[in-house]
């Protein structure tokens, strides 16, 4: 028996386990590392935003991934 890091939540999965928070709160400061990584390169707000979304994005569906591989079974 396998078990769930995640519990489906609508359209979004919510960390039910120790690794689950683990994994959604390094993505959180992965995120943050690379916008502030992004911003002191940047001159303006939108430079930051252009600049990190691809980065964040790339985390976010990582983390959605994996969540959705390691969830219960509808």
């Amino acid at each position: 028996m396998r078990q769930n890091w995640f519990k489906r939540f609508g359209w979004f999965y919510r960390p039910v386990s120790v690794i689950g928070w683990s994994l959604t709160l390094g993505t959180v400061a992965l995120s943050v590392w690379a916008g502030i990584a992004v911003d002191r390169h940047s001159h303006s707000a939108s430079d930051t935003l252009i600049g990190a979304f691809p980065y964040v994005a790339l985390f976010v569906i990582m983390l959605g991934w994996i969540a959705s591989n390691t969830s219960e079974a509808d």
